[in-house]
């Protein structure tokens, strides 16, 4: 990569995980070495919440979002949403993670479905974009788009893993479609056949750390481990990522860094700063 590998954007990741907590500034510094500027750090529960907010007012370039993830809806308290609401509006930042996940199990689809709802109309209502987890879920996912009015107009979808024939009805809707490291393995034939007809205009990447660890040839060298002795992923391997997904275009690394970061500040707005 060239003079372009300098500005990449991490649009989704949850630097607030505690397997980033005993080095990340350390974690940070391998990211911007190797290209990665700014951070889009996804909130997950009203726990980490508080987390999110520090990071982004402690460390430059991290973006914060807030936002109550699939798994965690049934963990909720009776004041979540007044909550969120505060979070949102106490900084420049985003909705996510929200969703719906029929993956794990059990599912209290009825608690996903209200929360989810909630998080939709609040993006609306704050004239912000959503970024949404969806596992096993999207013929539910898109009838509730559909007939859901109240909808934020802009939406990325991260880590994409619905079908080829999706991606034009949720562009339509008003969807991005960001990508992560399990693109890049040989056996992601359903993620390969989306990206091939992702509108380039909607495209994003991102490295969802410190889980999907891509690839070993597209990850930094002698990466950390988590308890369970794990290899952790973590932003820096982003650089990785891009180059494997200009592999797969066929276009020139540069190129792609360049329309992701004009696609990363059509979708985040006043979010991303004006020179990246």
């Amino acid at each position: 990569m060239g003079t372009h590998a300098a500005r990449l954007i991490d649009c989704h990741l949850h630097l607030q995980d505690d397997r980033f907590a005993g080095d990340l500034p350390a974690v940070l510094e391998r990211a911007r070495a190797s290209g990665v500027e700014l951070f889009i750090c996804n909130g997950s529960c009203q726990s980490d919440w508080p987390t999110v907010l520090w990071l982004a007012k402690s460390h430059q370039g991290i973006i914060p979002c807030f936002g109550l993830h699939p798994f965690y809806a049934g963990t909720r308290s009776p004041y979540w949403l007044a909550e969120l609401k505060h979070y949102l509006t106490a900084i420049p930042s985003a909705v996510g993670e929200a969703g719906l996940d029929r993956w794990l199990e059990p599912c209290d689809e009825q608690a996903q479905k209200h929360v989810f709802l909630a998080q939709l109309t609040l993006a609306a209502e704050l004239g912000r974009p959503i970024t949404i987890h969806c596992v096993k879920a999207w013929g539910w996912m898109m009838d509730i788009l559909r007939t859901h009015r109240t909808r934020p107009g802009k939406m990325l979808f991260h880590s994409y893993s619905g079908s080829a024939e999706l991606v034009q009805p949720l562009a339509e809707l008003g969807a991005y479609f960001s990508y992560a490291g399990n693109l890049l393995r040989e056996k992601a034939v359903r993620r390969r056949e989306a990206l091939a007809v992702t509108p380039i205009d909607r495209l994003l990447l991102e490295t969802d750390s410190p889980d999907i660890m891509p690839p070993h040839r597209f990850a930094v060298p002698d990466a950390a481990a988590d308890a369970e002795g794990k290899a952790r992923n973590e932003p820096a391997n982003l650089a990785g990522i891009v180059n494997g997904t200009a592999e797969l275009l066929g276009i020139p690394a540069d190129d792609l860094c360049v329309r992701l970061r004009e696609n990363a500040r059509n979708l985040f707005e006043d979010l991303i700063p004006a020179e990246v």
